[in-house]
């Protein structure tokens, strides 16, 4: 099969090899999926450089998530068949940037019908973090205020999604006009673009000087700092990531003074804490689908020989949306 491979540690465009390897076979507990889509996602490129909470050993094909038909099945697999088409995290060596690809039955779920294989590729780990963010750590209820950063990336497209599908008023922010107009079209009700407006402003004023209840925070650093100037009372900061390559300190006299929470996400843990959740989030995703309430918004559909180049637009933030391997596109 042709995949990619990371021998040695960089910026993906640089250490990303398309190459022939042999066909994985699944072990224990695995299928073998000849993969359909796979998006690019944050975890690929800190992998690449070696920068990721988890590091897996050298070489591996990186693609944390994808969309893929079941070829072959491990032992002590039940659930599933050949030919059934999954979704859900690849295995950390042998991930979705090939023909094929391995994955975990634990981490593996059925795809929905209602969505195509791009879009179901995408409907893991950015919309699980989005439902466990907004629904399980910040508990969001109809007719609040939502305020959302990066609003236009994989992760902050899906918290738009999640939040109007639950019932919240929606504030976007994002960096220029073309990334404004895709979380206009994802259904944000106000769009800040952080380069010509100051969002802080912004959310006072659509909420009369109250401030955002729930603040889903992927960037870090200073954009952390400056959404504790418009954080409502008992408002919830979800701190997500820290794509902006900044780790924050955070000052707890202002948490408590302001009466407000820090309230911090890691999705993996519940794949490993408490797997019903993640069941349950898959299920309540699909129906959200099926229900045109949510779709992840493609924006390219890359063949596999474009997939490292990809990688990088998505690590130097100049992309919008989800950038997909999609094994249908011609080369």
């Amino acid at each position: 099969m042709r995949a990619w491979q990371v021998a040695e540690l960089g910026e993906p465009a640089q250490v990303m090899k398309l190459v022939e390897l042999p066909d994985p076979e699944p072990g224990p507990a695995q299928l073998l999926v000849r993969v359909l889509a796979s998006p690019a996602n944050f975890p690929d490129a800190l992998m690449c450089r070696g920068l990721y909470q988890v590091r897996p050993e050298l070489p591996f094909t990186p693609g944390v998530e994808l969309c893929g038909e079941v070829v072959a099945l491990g032992a002590d697999v039940t659930g599933f068949a050949v030919g059934d088409r999954v979704l859900g995290s690849g295995d950390l060596r042998h991930g979705g940037f090939g023909e094929l690809a391995l994955m975990d039955l634990a981490t593996t779920f059925p795809a929905p019908a209602s969505l195509d294989d791009a879009q179901a590729a995408s409907l893991y780990i950015g919309y699980q973090t989005g439902w466990f963010g907004l629904h399980r750590r910040a508990q969001l209820r109809p007719g609040e205020t939502l305020l959302v950063h990066a609003a236009a990336g994989g992760v902050g497209s899906a918290a738009i999604q999640l939040g109007k599908a639950a019932g919240a008023r929606v504030i976007g922010v994002v960096g220029g006009p073309e990334k404004a107009e895709v979380a206009r079209r994802l259904g944000a009700d106000v769009v800040v673009d952080r380069r010509t407006e100051d969002f802080v402003a912004v959310v006072k004023a659509e909420t009369g000087g109250r401030g955002a209840d729930v603040i889903y925070d992927p960037v870090g650093g200073e954009t952390y700092q400056r959404s504790t100037k418009c954080i409502a009372f008992e408002g919830r900061i979800l701190v997500i990531g820290f794509a902006g390559g900044e780790i924050q300190s955070a000052a707890l006299n202002h948490a408590l003074i302001k009466n407000y929470s820090i309230v911090g996400l890691h999705w993996g843990l519940y794949n490993q804490y408490d797997p019903a959740a993640v069941r349950e989030c898959h299920q309540a995703l699909t129906e959200l689908a099926d229900q045109g309430l949510i779709a992840p918004l493609v924006s390219e559909r890359l063949p596999l020989g474009q997939v490292a180049d990809g990688v990088q637009r998505l690590a130097d933030g100049v992309t919008v949306g989800r950038v997909v391997y999609d094994a249908g596109v011609a080369e």
